[in-house]
């Protein structure tokens, strides 16, 4: 046989070329993506006033209001803002961006564990980077409760005969029509998302600076020795007051998130000039108002800053109610993304995945899991009635993800980056001790309603790691059992088959051999296209391949060809689109007799020689019966498409002893 003429492109890269250290080309593009910043990144942590101070003097902490206590919080909180907020995400954790994209998957990639899958490390970073990942769900179900209840409490003060369960069908109201509007996309509202934020930092500053002209003393809580006070000062029941400390940093990982939607530069300028000084003097000012008026009560202590409780309170209850929609929005939507990311990462079934917009590649809109946010949104809602109850629940998610960021940045510090240890040690050590403190506290939260986003976290790791573990075991299953392609090009020169015209293409996965469905189709058809061609979807650990680095093209032997079409993970495959540019390597496929064959493996569990515990066998059955069907997900027309059925009992597939190294890739 002839050696394979190989024709490729170039090696896949990004292909954005904005860097998000790099300054915009003008003023007035940072500043466009700066007021794009408040509306989307700040959103979470921008609402956070509505409850993070009340949460320690109410609910299930009930912390006594005096002096040394109030002062020792606003202390805790301004101190917890610098060194989490200013110096760990802005200083650190936004250099770890992933050719311009974070978040905890894009931070996992970054790193690349797949290539030595079977090492302890990778085993670790991988079962880390999933579980984290997990625990964003249960935050992406518990934000839009916590944010939209607190707003729409606010109506308690100004009327307080309003029954409670008025303020219950509203949140739910508001809550329904959030979600039932994701179909159509952020795009149509998302110009106006900045400009509301900018309004609300504005008023929540106002309002701090107003109470702090009225009770100054309070910023003496600016010297960390009443926050060190405070920590060694009071018994353990005071110090589990740290996890409701920590609501004020809970939208600090979106800041890492969407870097990749702003850059660097206008997160950290949004932070610095606008959002950090207005969250610091509300903060400041809402000490202020318990310090001016000891024995007022503490609950919905944000509208206690009214002015005379006047006519403010109104139009202030539909601005947060609106800004805290907007705050869920940006955390439903980085759902969306973080599934996207697991499914190209071959950590999650494929789901219908619809984009929303056609020049923006990071609006997308998932109906199954949309309606699952919103069923539990609700459920939690009705099932925790009030914002300080929901408060116990919210940060035992965040706080464990910080965590595991802490140690995939160290990773990357040392790994990626090849800094000094002598810089590592001192410098992760102190982000370690602050953040094992507040996920110390907030796992004390667990019997309060904590139990919630870590067991979202445990259903949502356990489908993951399932689905990945079964398809890999799948793969190398059949990479065993299929026969190398050069004996099976051989066999096609000595048996010299009937060739009809067109072009056959059978989606692989990567390094299988022959695969079964093409030996299937000879063996029952007898007849072979004129050009075959071996096609796999690779997934790169960048978020962007641009499209003229898509294709490696490698001329075979009898008219076969093997592609592989790369994509990052934060790309949609379209195959169609892609098979375009293989004229560009000298291979023409007209789609208009082009036949695509999939494999569609039917799996059976069976309690004999189990690859894997019993109930995951049935699990991964389950959802590889319901995942969508490859022609929906790679978007190959249905008409030209043939299905090869692959029935195989699970008791047969058993992980390789010694897999060989593959691409973090193929979803095949």
């Amino acid at each position: 046989m002839s050696k394979p003429e190989t024709t490729t492109s170039a090696q896949p890269s990004a292909a954005r070329t904005a860097n998000g250290e790099a300054a915009p080309a003008d003023r007035k593009r940072l500043l466009i993506l700066s007021l794009g910043a408040l509306g989307v990144v700040f959103g979470d942590i921008g609402t956070s006033p509505l409850y993070a101070i009340s949460s320690p003097f109410s609910g299930g902490y009930g912390l006594t209001p005096t002096p040394d206590n109030v002062l020792g919080v606003i202390s805790l909180v301004f101190w917890s803002l610098i060194i989490i907020v200013c110096i760990k995400y802005q200083m650190f954790v936004l250099r770890a961006d992933n050719k311009g994209e974070g978040g905890i998957l894009a931070l996992l990639a970054m790193l690349d564990p797949w290539r030595a899958r079977g090492s302890q490390r990778s085993r670790i970073l991988i079962a880390l980077g999933i579980f984290g990942a997990a625990l964003l769900y249960g935050d992406g179900m518990i934000t839009p409760a916590i944010s939209v209840l607190s707003a729409v409490e606010g109506l308690q003060v100004a009327t307080p005969a309003l029954p409670h369960a008025v303020i219950i069908l509203i949140t739910v109201t508001v809550l329904v029509a959030l979600f039932a509007f994701q179909k159509g996309g952020t795009k149509r509202v998302g110009f106006v998302f900045g400009p509301v934020m900018l309004v609300w930092f504005l008023v929540i500053a106002w309002l701090g600076l107003a109470a702090i002209i009225h009770y100054p003393a309070v910023l003496v809580a600016i010297n960390p020795i009443y926050a060190l006070h405070f920590i060694f000062h009071h018994g353990f029941a005071d110090i589990i007051v740290l996890g409701a400390v920590f609501l004020c940093v809970t939208g600090a990982e979106a800041l890492y998130a969407d870097i990749g939607h702003f850059g660097v530069l206008p997160i950290r300028l949004s932070w610095f000039i606008y959002v950090m000084p207005a969250l610091m003097l509300n903060y400041f000012g809402q000490g202020a108002t318990i310090l001016a008026n000891p024995g007022q009560k503490v609950q919905l202590l944000f509208y206690s800053m009214v002015p005379n409780s006047g006519w403010f309170l109104y139009p202030l209850v539909i601005l947060a109610t609106v800004a805290t929609v907007i705050a869920s929005q940006a955390v439903i939507s980085g759902a969306f993304s973080l599934m996207s990311q697991a499914i190209q990462f071959g950590q999650s079934p494929r789901l219908t995945i619809i984009r929303t917009s056609p020049d923006k590649e990071g609006q997308i809109y998932i109906p199954s899991l949309n309606w699952i946010l919103m069923l539990a949104t609700i459920a939690i809602v009705l099932g925790f009635k009030t914002s300080d109850n929901l408060a116990a629940a919210y940060g035992v998610a965040v706080s464990s993800t910080m965590v595991i960021t802490s140690v995939l940045l160290f990773f990357a510090m040392r790994d990626v980056w090849r800094w000094h240890m002598a810089v590592i040690v001192p410098i992760m050590g102190s982000f370690m001790l602050v953040d094992l403190m507040f996920f110390t506290a907030n796992i004390f939260k667990i019997w309060d309603g904590g139990w919630l986003p870590l067991l979202v976290g445990l259903i949502g790791f356990t489908i993951m790691s399932t689905w990945s573990t079964g398809r890999l075991n799948l793969i190398n299953r059949l990479r065993e059992n299929t026969e190398p392609l050069d004996v099976f090009l051989d066999h096609i020169r000595s048996i010299r088959p009937v060739r009809v015209p067109g072009t056959a293409i059978f989606m692989t996965a990567p390094n299988l051999g022959t695969p079964p469905m093409l030996q299937h189709h000879l063996q029952h058809n007898q007849v072979l296209h004129a050009q075959v061609v071996l096609l796999t979807v690779l997934t790169e650990d960048i978020p962007f391949v641009h499209p003229q680095r898509r294709l490696q093209v490698e001329k075979l032997d009898q008219g076969f060809y093997r592609v592989q079409a790369h994509y990052g993970f934060m790309q949609i495959p379209n195959v169609p689109q892609a098979l375009r540019r293989t004229k560009d390597f000298g291979l023409v496929i007209d789609p208009e007799t082009v036949t695509y064959y999939i494999g569609r493996e039917t799996l059976v569990p069976t309690k004999n020689r189990p690859a894997m515990m019993a109930w995951r066998e049935k699990l991964f059955v389950f959802m590889s019966r319901n995942a969508i069907r490859a022609t929906d997900f790679y978007q190959i027309p249905p008409d030209r498409t043939v299905e090869l059925g692959l029935r195989l009992r699970f008791a047969e597939i058993r992980p390789a002893r010694t897999p060989p190294p593959v691409p973090p890739p193929s979803r095949l």
